[in-house]
């Protein structure tokens, strides 16, 4: 979580929002090109393993706080179904299990996001912004106290954030560019707190049972997590006036 400069926050504007030459504008920076450079193939490689067209690539991003993985899951346009595209370790957590309600918890956060913002020259190497506080934080969270600036990135350290690798973070940011710049639906990302088994979702519910809001939050992550892995299709999630979700 960071400070942003009013420069900063221009161009994270422009690069949230402006999808014309996406790519080309990315390019302009040269750690973007580097990463290219260093990765583009292996990118290339993949997509072709797995029959994805890159120019029509959309995404999908999961993360699980307890075992410290975020999946990276694309599909084109001939295909109905999500795949997994990779498994990246998440090096470094903060906090613990349950949602971030206010500025300096240090917690990582839990719900339903979305990428939101491109930063090639982060002070983390390259950042992809997630859209805490989303429209449930807002409501249950500390008002006017809720923070913000949560980001994928690298440099693999966090107050709150989901770090990787220099080298991890390139791949990530890569295939985002390549999503945005086919202009496909915004990158939905989940953060669970763990793979919401059976025998996991049952062992938060022991285990915190006298805690409400991370067993409602919950509940909501639950259904949209058995949704995807028995359909391996985004479920459509609208945000109540209670802060909870009705997830289809």
């Amino acid at each position: 979580m960071r400070k942003l400069f009013p420069y900063t926050l221009c161009l994270f504007f422009l690069f949230s929002f402006n999808s014309e030459g996406f790519k080309e504008e990315q390019l302009r920076y040269s750690r973007v090109r580097q990463a290219y450079k260093e990765k583009g193939s292996l990118i290339q490689q993949n997509l072709d393993a797995k029959n994805i067209k890159r120019n029509e690539l959309e995404l999908y991003i999961r993360a699980f706080k307890t075992e410290k993985t975020m999946e990276l899951w694309g599909k084109d346009d001939s295909l109905n179904q999500f795949i997994l595209l990779k498994s990246y370790t998440i090096c470094e957590t903060s906090g613990m299990l349950g949602p971030k309600r206010q500025q300096g918890d240090l917690q990582i956060p839990e719900g339903y996001y979305y990428i939101d913002r491109f930063n090639p020259f982060s002070n983390f190497h390259l950042s992809l912004g997630i859209n805490y506080p989303n429209a449930s934080d807002k409501i249950l969270g500390h008002k006017g106290d809720l923070g913000g600036d949560i980001f994928i990135h690298g440099d693999c350290v966090t107050i709150g954030c989901l770090p990787l690798t220099d080298d991890l973070i390139k791949e990530v940011y890569l295939y985002c560019v390549e999503a945005k710049n086919n202009r496909k639906p915004q990158i939905s990302v989940c953060i669970f707190p763990t793979h919401l088994t059976t025998e996991n979702y049952k062992a938060l519910k022991e285990k915190y049972a006298n805690d409400s809001d991370k067993l409602n939050l919950w509940e909501d992550l639950k259904k949209g997590y058995d949704l995807f892995n028995s359909t391996h299709n985004l479920p459509h999630v609208k945000f109540l006036t209670n802060g909870r979700h009705e997830v289809k």
